[in-house]
């Protein structure tokens, strides 16, 4: 099974190229499943409920987040009626929402890191015991990591080597090189990187950002609109094992 992760979605530009490029990527590719990080798709920070449905429109089976799930006013009585998204599942008992969801077949467990982030529960134990849970259902089962810390993110993936099909890293927007089948069958990398305009500062327009750091004085950091890509990964994953064959980076208009 051919599985899509797509990394950090930003704002508009970003459900755009998730729009063009995930129906041609099943196509051409093969893909049978797609998770995708949908954070900050609604103007950078966050989700709606039109985001939502938009991005499960085209074709995203699952969508999962991090740090900045409640950008949005409201959202934690949205999340709470879409079953196919997630918080993260280490953020405190009684948080609206989720952390996990199986959806034909694909188990997929959303986490957030602690080194340099928001106070929240050990990520490491939460996702030990929630493995556990999900491999009574299914073989395939898929970890986004949203950490900050490069050391934290490969952690997690020698950690559930050999339990899990794939530990991806997200949050930085920034992809990085470091893709591998780790050896006992689980697929790795640090950071998946970021759907949106890279004419930018992680997203943002540039001169703002610029004009931030020369001045020390608040800016108004709107999304970007150049040069607009998806970032991600594909992985191929033996489902009689649930371990991966593969995996690939991604990077399209």
């Amino acid at each position: 099974m051919k599985i899509l992760f797509i990394g950090d979605i930003v704002g508009s530009p970003g459900r755009q190229a998730v729009a063009a490029v995930v129906p041609r990527l099943r196509q051409e590719r093969g893909v049978e499943f797609v998770v995708a990080n949908g954070e900050n798709s609604a103007h950078g920070a966050g989700l709606t409920e039109a985001t939502v449905e938009a991005l499960l429109g085209v074709g995203v089976d699952v969508i999962t987040t991090g740090d900045h799930v409640w950008d949005q006013k409201g959202f934690e009585k949205v999340i709470e009626l879409q079953p196919r998204v997630l918080r993260p599942l280490n953020y405190p008992a009684g948080t609206p929402g989720r952390g996990s969801a199986v959806v034909t077949g694909v188990a997929v467990i959303s986490l957030v890191g602690r080194v340099y982030m928001p106070a929240c529960e050990c990520p490491f134990r939460t996702a030990q015991s929630e493995v556990a849970r999900l491999r009574q259902q299914t073989r395939i089962i898929i970890v986004d990591l949203h950490a900050e810390a490069t050391s934290e993110k490969m952690a997690m993936g020698w950690f559930l080597d050999g339990q899990v099909s794939a530990v991806i890293g997200t949050h930085t927007h920034v992809p990085t090189a470091d893709e591998q089948i780790l050896p006992k069958g689980t697929a790795f990398i640090s950071d998946a990187g970021m759907t949106g305009p890279h004419d930018s500062v992680l997203g943002r327009d540039k001169e703002a950002v610029i004009r931030r750091f020369l001045t020390q004085m608040p800016q108004r950091l709107e999304v970007a609109e150049g040069n607009v890509l998806l970032n991600g990964v594909i992985v191929d994953v033996d489902e009689s094992t649930g371990l991966a064959r593969s995996i690939e980076r991604v990077r399209t208009a």
